[in-house]
């Protein structure tokens, strides 16, 4: 099949490192892809294996004339049998476009809610797509159960849509044993220290300020520990965050790394990964951090709790005394060796038989040959 990828944008997001996972691991089918704004992150990692990448450059939440043609001809052009659109404005341009072009158009739904982190514009076209979702999709596709719900009740058509989570190629996502020993060097921390972290960019629904209140607490309890922040924005030039730090008393504790691009052996490097979210869907971090045998503390948001299960720790978001609880009762837990061996296994075992990339890429290839299909039926 000829498959048209349509996606808002190619920045170093979960949908993006989706889209390129999903795409990498399918050589069966042609892959080609339409981003209504710039190249960013993705766009060249995938024109690197190949794949067609064209960019609208459209300014982010806003529609431009020459944007919307290209988008019309760029579909025409590339003969696509089915369209796959990630994020809401992709879903509704891409929807219309598909539908005037007779393409049939699958959805892709990756957020669990709407919230103050949304422009009004974005709540409109989310609540525009759910007026629509009986009419210009063949199916939609939520990355997490809790998307769905979320979603059923905001009226999208509930008969259209299923859920694929999101899936892990666990030859790249393994524990490093060489890269553990060498960042750990790098980071100035022993074995006999556990490493606290966190990846994920600097925004407002990670809670970043969430996490530090809760390790300025387990500082005043006497914890010993290190924490390494990474991502898009986590770094000495973020006076929101550096603040933040100085203020807990963390200047010590916590050290921040940027945007790194090998989150493997990060994880590998970790003893505990947080995530202090208070809005999430599919939170890829944790099945990153599992995979590579990170054992993870996380708020209860979108699909966390389903997939650390009993593995880690679950607490409510905005809660940062119950993280700080849940961080210290995995402290303790990390001192008894060989029990957190047997967690650590667990941890692999669980993204290994629930989220296995070949999964994730067998579903999204069911669909598309179901819509196809009935396309060709119908016509």
């Amino acid at each position: 099949m000829r498959v048209l990828h349509v996606i808002t944008s190619l920045n170093d997001g979960g949908a993006e490192a989706v889209l390129f996972r999903l795409v990498s691991h399918n050589p069966e089918n042609m892959h080609e892809v339409i981003c209504l704004t710039n190249e960013s992150k993705y766009g060249a990692l995938l024109r690197n294996i190949g794949v067609k990448v064209t960019t609208l450059d459209m300014p982010r939440g806003q529609l431009t004339v020459s944007g919307l043609l290209q988008l019309w001809r760029g579909v025409k052009c590339s003969s696509a049998d089915v369209i796959q659109t990630w994020m809401y404005h992709a879903d509704l341009l891409g929807g219309i476009v598909g539908k005037l072009a007779g393409v049939p158009v699958v959805w892709g739904i990756r957020s669990t809610t709407l919230n103050s982190k949304y422009s009004a514009g974005t709540t409109w076209i989310v609540r525009t797509c759910a007026l629509l979702s009986r009419r210009l999709p063949a199916r939609i596709v939520a990355c997490a159960n809790a998307a769905l719900q979320v979603h059923g009740k905001l009226g999208y058509d509930l008969s259209r849509m299923a859920v694929i989570p999101n899936g892990y190629d666990l030859s790249r996502f393994a524990p490093d044993g060489e890269a553990r020993v060498r960042l750990r060097s790098e980071w100035s921390v022993t074995e006999h220290i556990p490493v606290i972290g966190m990846v994920g960019r600097f925004d407002p629904y990670k809670d970043h300020s969430n996490l530090i209140t809760a390790l300025g607490l387990l500082k005043e309890r006497g914890r010993y520990f290190k924490t390494v922040l990474v991502g898009m924005g986590i770094d000495e030039h973020n006076r929101d965050l550096v603040t933040q730090i100085q203020c807990a008393g963390l200047n010590d504790k916590v050290q921040l790394l940027g945007e790194q691009r090998d989150i493997p052996k990060i994880m590998s490097a970790l003893d505990i990964h947080t995530l202090s979210s208070f809005a999430e869907a599919f939170p890829n971090v944790l099945a990153e951090a599992m995979a590579c045998g990170t054992p993870c503390v996380a708020t209860d948001v979108g699909d966390a709790a389903f997939i650390v299960r009993d593995t880690g720790w679950i607490v409510p978001p905005r809660d940062s005394n119950a993280l700080a609880n849940a961080i210290e009762s995995a402290l303790s837990a990390w001192q008894d060796r060989e029990a957190w061996r047997c967690r650590q296994v667990r941890c692999r075992e669980r993204i290994g038989s629930e989220f296995d990339i070949k999964a994730m890429v067998r579903r999204y290839c069911d669909i598309w040959v179901t819509v196809v299909n009935n396309e060709i039926l119908q016509q």
